[in-house]
């Protein structure tokens, strides 16, 4: 073997691996596209996540807001509404589980666990039945002072729990925080 021979086999090695590396670079080209078109869009991103300003929201008012298309309540509490809310042992409820996307999925159903501040002051609710996906009607409405669905009678209580009907969940809480004193962001 002469070293010109040697010479043949480095530049064939070189060749090859020169061609499988621009093979890798084009085919990662050309699949970036498909991969890409898989994130979400901007318009997707940008509602993602909204603002809600509460500065004005009164004791003992509802301000409804939609978010990823559905309807969400935002209820600053009277004193009253919190207290029956907490009066209420969990061996009562329908649903158990405190439905908060903020807590882990064992979290049980008490006010603490549902209400966004430690006085029980702010409650955030996705107000869609968990029945059959109407929207409950607020006002300290229904039989236990919180929302009534009047398409198929469910009755919510002031922590938005299921207490009588057919729904079979509490109403869900979102991913939810306080961004200052004067407004929430939601997602």
């Amino acid at each position: 073997m002469s070293h010109a021979d040697d010479h043949q086999g480095t530049r064939r090695d070189f060749l090859y691996y020169a061609t499988a590396g621009a093979g890798t670079v084009a085919a990662g080209a050309a699949v970036w596209p498909l991969i890409n078109q898989m994130n979400p869009s901007a318009d997707v991103q940008a509602l993602s996540s909204i603002r809600v300003d509460i500065s004005g929201i009164e004791p003992g008012t509802q301000l409804t807001v939609k978010f990823r298309g559905k309807p969400v309540f935002i209820r600053r509490r009277l004193q009253d509404e919190i207290d029956a809310a907490r009066a209420v042992k969990l061996e009562e409820l329908v649903d158990p589980s405190a439905e908060n996307a903020n807590l882990g999925p064992d979290a049980p159903a008490t006010d603490e666990n549902r209400a966004m501040d430690e006085n029980g002051e702010w409650l955030v609710m996705i107000g869609v039945c968990t029945h059959l996906g109407c929207v409950p009607l607020g006002g300290r409405s229904g039989d236990f002072g919180g929302w009534f669905c009047p398409c198929h009678g469910s009755h919510y209580d002031t922590a938005g729990r299921i207490r009588k009907g057919p729904a079979p969940r509490n109403l869900d809480i979102p991913v939810t925080r306080f961004d200052g004193a004067d407004a929430i962001i939601l997602g």
